[in-house]
């Protein structure tokens, strides 16, 4: 009897085994939950779970992008956040890359799925701050992201390019990750708080519960060091009034963005890829009803030439079907 059951249970196991080889799980990181390019990137993962039979993406949150680069490079995870910028940085080894000698070797490693807008950089203060402008920032305490990642990198170069200010130097670039840093200006530690994000952000809807705020811009954002800053891959954006109860803004105030977007393995499956994009776009409408921010994704940015990073095969294949690119 005993000998039926196992041969039984054998069976069985053989029977299950091919249904559940065909189950792919991928793995995708991100930065901080609470940010709109994270929800970007949840909202992908969540599409596709519910649209492509046999491929689930399981999500974390939290760290740097620019790390979750080099374990999707290192076959560590499948998917992550990716910029132009940070991408030619680490296919030419340098800025935080500079002290990983592989980088440009790894960078072969990635490919693009899609790019998407990261949302207008929001430099902010409370309202009884004494800090007027980015020229006003001497002396103060600020949070321009996790030291070392991209966003860190970006919001102390566009004050520095507009101002002259330098972090580490003229005010204090605190060191926190992106939970940290919301909290410490939340709990009124420090002058200044920086994200970028598709408005309206959730972090600027929590903080206007309780206080108001201003959004700053600096006294000029022209000039020669501002256009290097920009170069190819930023641009200026204006962060328009009355977006939240507690802005005090009469006036669209000047700051700047950019595009991040999804990056994959090299060596992902051609199919997989293809319809996990394919997924995304055909269902991404269904969204934005519900989020504001979704209106502001485009298929006919997702796959534009920025940069050094490359369509891989299976989002290519798509973005030609649907003529977005030849």
């Amino acid at each position: 009897m005993r000998t039926t059951i196992l041969a039984a249970t054998a069976a069985m196991a053989l029977a299950v085994a091919p249904l559940q080889a065909e189950e792919e799980t991928l793995k995708m990181a991100t930065i901080a939950p609470s940010l709109s390019a994270a929800i970007t990137m949840a909202t992908f993962a969540n599409i596709v779970n519910d649209h492509v039979e046999g491929t689930e993406i399981e999500v974390s949150g939290g760290g740097a992008a620019t790390l979750h680069m080099v374990e999707v490079a290192r076959g560590n995870l499948d998917l992550s956040m990716t910029s132009p910028v940070v991408y030619n940085l680490m296919s030419s080894g340098k800025a935080m890359y500079a002290k990983t000698p592989e980088a440009p070797e790894l960078a072969k490693n990635l490919k693009l799925l899609m790019w998407y807008p990261y949302g207008a950089y929001h430099f902010t203060v409370r309202a009884d701050s004494d800090i007027k402008t980015l020229d006003d920032l001497e002396g103060s305490t600020v949070f321009l992201g996790p030291t070392g990642g991209g966003a860190y990198n970006g919001a102390k170069g566009w004050i520095a390019s507009t101002t002259g200010l330098v972090a580490g130097e003229d005010y204090e670039a605190i060191k926190a990750n992106w939970q940290t840093g919301f909290q410490a200006f939340m709990d009124g530690k420090i002058d200044v708080y920086v994200t970028g994000c598709l408005d309206p952000c959730g972090q600027f809807i929590q903080i206007t519960e309780t206080v108001e705020i201003r959004f700053l811009a600096p006294e000029s954002h022209e000039g020669e060091a501002v256009e290097k800053f920009l170069g190819k891959f930023r641009a200026r954006e204006d962060i328009p009034a009355g977006l939240y109860d507690g802005q005090t803004n009469d006036g669209p105030v000047t700051s700047w963005g950019t595009h991040v977007g999804v990056g994959v393995r090299a060596d992902l499956d051609e199919d997989t890829v293809y319809n996990i994009t394919k997924a995304f776009w055909d269902n991404v409408g269904q969204v934005s009803s519900d989020a504001p921010w979704a209106k502001r994704l485009s298929v006919n940015e997702a796959a534009l030439k920025l940069g050094m990073m490359e369509l891989h095969p299976g989002a290519a294949r798509y973005y030609r079907e649907v003529g977005v690119i030849d």
